[in-house]
């Protein structure tokens, strides 16, 4: 469940529609498919290496012990500091998404006690995360499943007053396919942001009693849940609404009396939807802060397990916290917080320097397994001792590197057309500084890549 409502939040809530708008109901469709196909492969490599060799910091120790310390070294100061940037972020979007119910009061009030309840969830131990974390997905997870059932009946005609709506706004003007391949594309970057968080799923064996079971277990349903409510959402979405309609390119949870989720309760005749709507964002929104300030507080303990970063971050408490890599890591996401009333613009470029931060580490991953299962064979084991098989190697970790560059350059092709210098910037960012932490330790360091034969498996 955990793993499940990780992945639900604005991205499908608000955002989502602006794939239709972009590629159609039929190419937003295939986008979806396609990118949660990526998302099933990359996750089953991760959970081959979790399940033989579990770790708190996950990923980014894969990369260090089967590719190159530096490509670990990036991969988690890539996403501790991008982690830290979207906790600030939620912190932003819960005042935001107060004062849709109360407007005078000031929004930094509501941030700062979001902030409270996020750091004393996970400051008083893993199970209090996990417990507050089920219960948040579980809301999550009932409104996506009551706005299927729905907008089932208002496109048959049960609900609402129209008549039966059907299918016909898939073939509305030039759907059900809308611009092309480059539509595809560009709403292959939609549903790749709609699909991260699911990793965190790895960082989390390291704790887990029972990996070699758990893990396995919860990105396999995980997928298949997700794919699904993403797929019969986009349907749904899709068939009440024309690709036309204005208020899919919404991706402002300002604009939540538009999000299509409450555009269909109220054509259902649902009373207070955009409240009720507001309601669900609020927990999503709490959840991702929640989840993320977990997630980079183990990397940070990884990171210094490593030694990459001071040792002091190794303490553990009585609790199983972390709890020097989870102070810096509050501290750090309260002071990113802080800076929009400093500077906008240094905010928004920080925003810009963590973008594509997540599709980075899906790249890592997927270099990190193929170079695990080589260096598996190559030191004579036999694939009967993993507890785990990952479907389709090598093709599937191919397949996830070769689509995660895709997205990566088709993040803003309209940019690229104009040669729009200021945007190429901010939104591709992350892929600059990414290397330049790459780089650094490599130089630093001498690393170089670490020999099949070599490779500490576990």
């Amino acid at each position: 469940m955990i793993a499940l409502g990780g992945t639900i939040g604005t991205g499908l809530f608000i955002a989502s529609g602006s794939a239709i708008t972009t590629a159609g109901p039929g190419g937003s469709l295939v986008a979806y498919t396609v990118m949660g196909m990526m998302v099933y492969f990359l996750m089953t490599s991760l959970a081959e290496m979790a399940t033989y060799n579990p770790r708190s910091g996950s990923f980014t120790e894969y990369a260090t012990r089967y590719v190159d310390p530096a490509l670990g070294f990036a991969m988690g100061w890539n996403y501790w500091f991008g982690g830290a940037i979207t906790v600030a972020l939620e912190l932003s979007t819960v005042g935001i998404v107060m004062n849709f119910w109360f407007p005078r009061v000031p929004s930094w009030i509501f941030s700062l006690a979001a902030f409270v309840i996020i750091f004393i969830i996970n400051y008083l131990s893993v199970r209090t995360y996990g417990e507050t974390e089920f219960w948040l997905s579980l809301l999550k997870v009932a409104a996506v499943l009551i706005f299927v059932v729905v907008g089932a009946l208002v496109i048959i005609g049960v609900l609402g007053p129209h008549q039966a709506i059907g299918l016909r706004n898939f073939t509305y003007r030039q759907a059900p396919f809308v611009h092309g391949i480059p539509g595809i594309i560009s709403a292959f970057v939609v549903s790749g942001f709609s699909f991260q968080g699911t990793e965190m799923v790895g960082i989390a064996a390291g704790e887990s009693k029972d990996p070699s079971h758990s893990v396995p277990h919860a990105i396999k349903a995980t997928f298949w849940r997700i794919l699904l409510f993403y797929i019969l959402t986009i349907f749904v979405i899709a068939c009440i609404l024309p690709y036309t309609n204005k208020h899919l390119l919404s991706s402002d949870v300002q604009d939540i009396v538009t999000s299509p989720f409450t555009l269909i309760f109220e054509d259902a005749g649902l009373r207070y939807a955009a409240g009720i709507m507001n309601f669900v964002i609020l927990i999503a929104v709490l959840s991702s802060a929640n989840s993320w300030l977990y997630a980079i507080s183990r990397i940070i303990y990884s990171q210094s397990m490593d030694g990459f970063l001071w040792r002091g971050f190794r303490k553990v408490n009585q609790r199983g916290v972390p709890i020097a890599s989870f102070l810096i890591m509050a501290a750090l996401s309260l002071a990113l917080w802080g800076l929009q009333f400093i500077g906008p613009d240094v905010y928004n470029y920080l925003i810009g320097a963590s973008s594509l931060g997540g599709f980075m580490e899906w790249l890592g991953i997927a270099i990190a397994h193929y170079r695990f299962r080589r260096g598996f064979i190559r030191q004579g084991h036999s694939l009967d001792e993993l507890d785990y098989h990952a479907g389709l190697f090598p093709l599937g970790p191919i397949f996830a590197f070769i689509l995660c560059l895709v997205v990566i350059c088709g993040q803003d092709i309209s940019a690229f057309q104009h040669l729009d210098w200021s945007n190429l910037l901010i939104t591709y960012m992350s892929v600059p500084t990414f290397i330049i932490f790459y780089l650094t330790y490599k130089v630093t360091h001498h690393t170089h890549l670490v020999p099949l034969d070599q490779m500490k498996l576990k």
